[in-house]
């Protein structure tokens, strides 16, 4: 009772609601907690990526101030260079205060150049994309710089070494702005960023001209400046292209700042000059003028000035749109987070005060609810949220109805069952209950009996008839045998086996066989007297017992009036149909029969009547009797014989009719028992079927054949080319019915190793029309690979046509259509060949005991023959030495 009562409690106390509704709110916070994080995490990977591209941005532009300065360098060095050589000064007849002024400008000019070089490359962040290019530009200016390098004086090689530095920091301005627009930037910042990209090449493409348009005009035409006159016309070529891409620009202010650059003058006059020179002979003119020379240089560093703001602008556009991504997406960032831990703070506020109030008023309602459990019917108080109130005014109405209940109770202990408090029912299904408890509990009492009455009836009588079932038969035929043991009368017993009843259920359906079940059930029933019992034992068996017997002669006049009875016309299924009776008399004289015994004596003598002709009745008598004695003695013979080992199986070869060549087996069973010698089949095979011994004949009988055809493989193997022989068991109908037969078959076949399709099924024609399981059986046997024949074809009532649709391999055809004389029955034995033909199936004739019998078979085109003309059954050691000489000779 403690552990009862602690268990309850435990039940009770639970967890606190708190927990649940804090888990009810927690489930959706955390998702918006994950979901939140998931966006900050993506607004964060936004503004890495960000201030990624923001910093790439910013190595973009130093690295195009370097590379700019690096272009502009060139033109000052390779003045300084070009006024050194006598040449030159030849070609262009500068006079001596120009050039020394013209040389002080260059140096003062490259050393400008040179520290923003310089100051841009060092500005480049160590560790970042365009680093390793910046330390490359670095090592190669120095040594460019130096008057005591390798270099020397060689101008082609001077403009070479620049033109490499300044590719090379091109190049890393491409791989910076490939990295800036791969960090997701939005399309406005990833134009920008292309923008800087074209007016940059625009820039580096310009800052080739001038080397080679002078390079051009200074050095002769064998020289090999800078590589040969053609350098400059692809030049002009890229320049070209490079200011029709400047129509691409993104952005209008920088398409309008790069028009302005296209309208001044200088860039004009430079234009026309460098245009005048692409259209001259060879690509360029054939000789320098001092004013073709300065006018290059002043246009050049006017034109490079220009796009070098064109640049700057570009990349200051740039940055201002990669900031406003950084700042756009830390702003993001930063609102996430704030609606998140809003969101969050918020739920979790309102899940602590819903919480708390839900829980203290579901503690004031659960409180008064166990005051109501334990028999307390308290007010209950109504407060707490519009459910809990909705729940606690419920309550207070379930308590108002328990105090009626109360009071009703009250008033039944006191056993004042006219109060009229009883009279009034409660509201509701509830009250309807209690108003009707005490009228209910006496009706449930004489439902019960009378439910227990009609289960007793179930049990012992038919459904379909209402007569007493075999049970209830058993225990009548008991009852009255031993009152006739006490009072010394004789007791009979009528089996009516009912004659023609399959034909109504095939003919008319099971319902007009049920129709005609009843009506015999009626007509039985009325032609008895009312002391005597008639049952149905199933199917189309009935049993009458008759009492207090006076002479045998009035059991038999009861058995013909029955029998006339049921013969009369039945109407079933709109259809007359007739049917007729056998039945069989047993009498016990003084009760000393049992039951059991009794009802084997009434159906051997129906057994009986139906052999001699049915429609009459038999009585058992010492003749039968002595039958059932016998019966019963043989089949415990039967059983002791197949323990003991009594049991032979012969063999009678089948032979192939075109080429005598064996075939195989039949395997046929053979009692040898003592003291009596060989039993024939036909003595112990249909007591064996009528009994269960039948099943356990088929199965010794498959092991036996299919163990010993084993053997024979085995010792001796077919010829290459040469089919195996096979061995043929007869089965039982009443044993394919059993389910186990599938079982049976397969346990042999395994126990001997042979293969399935070596093993030959027999069975009968009736078997496969009268019986739908052992139908379905087979059809199951096939598909294990085992062949099904059909045994004496032609004796049932199977037609040729059924055999298109039947799981069957072979035919064998019934030794008396083969011995048979008369014309038609030939007829017939070829039309079976054909159709057998027709279907795929292998004919076996039967019974060939003549030579006239197998040439006729062989003019028919038979498939196979067994008969004694060829060989009788024979033991085990005859028929393998006979398949040992087929070997030997090539025959099988």
């Amino acid at each position: 009772m403690r552990f009862l009562r602690a268990t309850e409690q435990g039940r009770r106390r639970g967890a606190p609601l708190w927990r649940y509704l804090t888990a009810l709110v927690l489930l959706p916070l955390i998702g918006v907690a994950v979901l939140a994080t998931a966006a900050a995490q993506a607004r964060a990977d936004e503004a890495a990526g960000a201030e990624r591209a923001e910093s790439a941005v910013r190595t973009l532009a130093l690295l195009d101030v370097a590379r700019r300065a690096t272009e502009q360098e060139i033109i000052p060095v390779l003045t300084l260079h070009a006024v050194q050589a006598p040449e030159v000064l030849a070609a262009i007849g500068i006079p001596q205060e120009v050039l020394d002024a013209q040389r002080a400008s260059a140096s003062e000019q490259a050393a400008a150049i040179r520290r923003v070089t310089d100051g841009a490359l060092t500005q480049v962040r160590a560790g970042s994309l365009g680093a390793e290019a910046a330390q490359r530009a670095e090592t190669a200016l120095a040594v460019l710089r130096n008057p005591n390098s390798s270099v020397g004086l060689d101008v082609e090689k001077i403009y070479y070494s620049f033109l490499a530095v300044s590719n090379d920091l091109l190049t890393a301005q491409e791989a910076v702005a490939a990295a800036a627009t791969s960090e997701g930037v939005p399309a406005a910042t990833m134009r920008a960023i292309q923008d800087v990209q074209t007016a940059a090449h625009l820039t580096h493409i310009a800052s080739r001209q001038a080397p080679l348009f002078l390079g051009s005009l200074l050095v002769p035409s064998d020289g090999s400046l800078i590589g040969a006159r053609g350098a400059w016309q692809t030049a002009w070529l890229d320049y070209t292209d490079a200011r029709l891409q400047m129509q691409d620009l993104s952005q209008e202010s920088l398409r309008d700042q790069w028009a302005a650059i296209e309208d001044l003058p200088a860039v004009r006059e430079l234009d026309a000059l460098f245009t005048a020179g692409f259209a001259g002979s060879g690509g360029a003119p054939t000789a320098a003028t001092l004013a073709d020379v300065m006018t290059v240089l002043a246009g050049t560093q006017e034109r490079g000035a220009a796009l070098a703001d064109l640049v700057d602008t570009a990349v200051e556009r740039t940055r201002q749109l990669v900031a406003q991504d950084l700042e756009r997406a830390n702003g993001a960032l930063h609102g996430i987070m704030v609606v998140g831990a809003g969101l969050l703070t918020g739920s979790l506020v309102g899940a602590a005060f819903l919480g708390r109030s839900v829980a203290r008023a579901l503690r004031l309602l659960a409180g008064q609810a166990t005051q109501i459990s334990e028999g307390s019917l308290v007010e209950v108080e109504v407060a707490g949220p519009r459910e809990v109130r909705t729940v606690s005014a419920a309550l207070r109405a379930a308590v108002a109805g328990l105090r009626r209940i109360q009071d009703q109770a009250q008033a039944v202990a006191r056993g004042d069952l006219d109060d009229a408090l009883l009279d009034q029912p409660l509201p509701g299904p509830l009250g309807e209950v209690v108003h009707a408890s005490v009228r209910q509990i006496v009706h449930s009492v004489r439902q019960r009996e009378e439910l227990q009455f009609a289960l007793a009836h179930q049990a012992t009588h038919d459904a379909l008839t209402e007569l007493p079932n075999r049970a209830q038969a058993v225990t009548l035929v008991t009852a009255a045998l031993h009152r006739g043991r006490r009072s010394g009368d004789m007791t009979g017993l009528l089996f009516v086996d009912l004659d023609g009843f399959k034909a109504v259920n095939d003919g008319h359906g099971h319902a007009a066989g049920d129709e005609v079940l009843r009506e015999v059930a009626r007509r039985l029933s009325a032609a008895v007297r009312p002391g005597d019992a008639v049952c149905r034992l199933g199917g189309d068996e009935f049993v009458v017992l008759v009492e207090q017997v006076h002479k045998e002669h009035d059991l038999l006049e009861l058995a013909h009036r029955l029998i006339a009875s049921v013969s009369e016309p039945i109407t079933a299924a709109r259809a007359r149909v007739r049917i007729g009776a056998s039945i069989g008399v047993a009498v016990s004289r003084d009760g000393g029969t049992d039951a059991d015994a009794l009802f084997a004596e009434a159906d051997t003598a129906a057994y009986r009547a139906k052999a001699h002709g049915r429609g009459r009745a038999e009585m058992f008598d010492e003749t039968l009797r002595l039958q059932l004695n016998q019966r019963a003695e043989l089949e415990a013979a039967i059983a002791s014989g197949l323990a003991g080992g009594e049991m032979q199986v012969a063999y009678q070869p089948v032979i192939d009719v075109a080429t005598d060549r064996l075939m195989g087996y039949e395997a046929l069973i053979r009692w040898d028992r003592p003291g009596v010698g060989l039993v024939p089949p036909d003595q112990f095979i249909p007591v064996a079927e009528s009994s269960r011994l039948i099943g356990d004949v088929d199965r010794w009988m498959l092991h036996e054949a299919t163990r010993q055809l084993a053997q024979w493989r085995a010792e001796c193997p077919a010829a290459p080319g040469q089919p195996d022989p096979t061995i043929a068991v007869n089965i039982s109908g009443r044993h394919l019915a059993d389910p186990r037969v599938i079982t049976d078959v397969a346990d042999a076949l395994t126990a001997s190793g042979l293969p399935a399709r070596l093993l030959v099924l027999e069975v009968t024609e009736t078997v496969l029309v009268d019986d739908p399981l052992a139908y379905e059986h087979l059809t199951d046997l096939r598909a294990m690979g085992v062949s099904i024949a059909i045994d004496d074809f032609g004796t049932g009532y199977t037609s040729i046509g059924q055999l298109r649709n039947m799981p069957v391999d072979t035919l064998k055809i019934d030794r008396s259509f083969v011995a048979s004389t008369e014309p038609a029955h030939r007829e017939l034995v070829a039309l079976m060949i054909r159709a057998a033909h027709t279907f795929g199936l292998t004919v076996v004739a039967e019974g060939v005991e003549e030579p006239a019998q197998l040439a006729r078979l062989r003019a028919q085109e038979c498939d196979q023959a067994q008969g004694y003309l060829l060989y009788r059954p024979m033991p085990a050691p005859e028929a393998g030495a006979l398949l040992r000489r087929a070997e030997s000779a090539g025959t099988v």
